[in-house]
């Protein structure tokens, strides 16, 4: 038993030394106090959100979508930055967007591709006749 509270005794003192020595820094160069002084700034991010939709009307300054949400139709006004190719009215859009001083501004303005159920040949049902 004596033995045993020896080496639990010996344990707890081996790990709180090496707790203690992992504190300490290994190297003895001092910081340079210019750099030391240094204020790191965090950029601000405008929170990005997005919108699905079908487009109502689309110019080289802005882009108009209907979407609905929750059964309500919405329609939506998004100032353009640079003008989209590709894009005409009636294409269903997803649009990412922020906004600044009340105006919705579109960041990126992507086309939405439905994809299209293939039916295996195995998985069609047999025509139904009489032999």
């Amino acid at each position: 038993m004596k033995k045993a509270l020896w080496y639990l005794v010996s344990a707890i003192f081996l790990l709180s030394t090496l707790a203690f020595a992992a504190d300490k820094t290994a190297s003895s160069v001092k910081a340079d106090p210019v750099k030391a002084n240094v204020v790191k700034v965090a950029r601000i991010h405008a929170t990005r959100m997005h919108a699905t939709g079908k487009v109502v009307e689309i110019s080289d300054e802005s882009i108009k979508i209907e979407r609905t949400v929750k059964g309500d139709i919405e329609n939506m006004e998004f100032a353009l930055d640079k003008p989209t190719a590709g894009i005409m009215v009636n294409d269903s859009v997803k649009i990412a967007y922020t906004e600044k001083d009340g105006k919705l501004i579109a960041l990126r303005v992507a086309k939405v591709v439905l994809k299209k159920k293939e039916v295996k040949p195995s998985e069609a049902k047999p025509a139904s006749g009489k032999k």
